[in-house]
């Protein structure tokens, strides 16, 4: 979890930096993946005896992330109209 965690925002931050739109998606493609990745890992968290830690509020969150960035890529994907 502290891997696919870490890797959202490290590849938001690649994005960021991207010298290309396809760059950019291809980026912000992947901290898609690793946020539904981390999901997985809080929702075994969240149903195993293995800590007491109360993981709904990150389960919260996480889904926020997801959607923030499935937004971001689709707007980016979205075919630029000349002015």
């Amino acid at each position: 979890m502290l891997r696919s965690g870490t890797s959202i925002g490290a590849n938001v931050e690649e994005a960021i930096a991207a010298q290309s739109r396809k760059g950019f998606i291809n980026k912000m493609s992947i901290a898609s993946k690793e946020a539904w990745e981390t999901k997985y890992w809080l929702r075994l968290l969240d149903k195993s005896t293995l800590t007491q830690i109360p993981v709904s509020n990150y389960l919260i969150e996480v889904e926020h992330i997801i959607n923030i960035i499935t937004k971001i890529i689709k707007t980016t994907q979205a075919p630029v109209t000349p002015i």
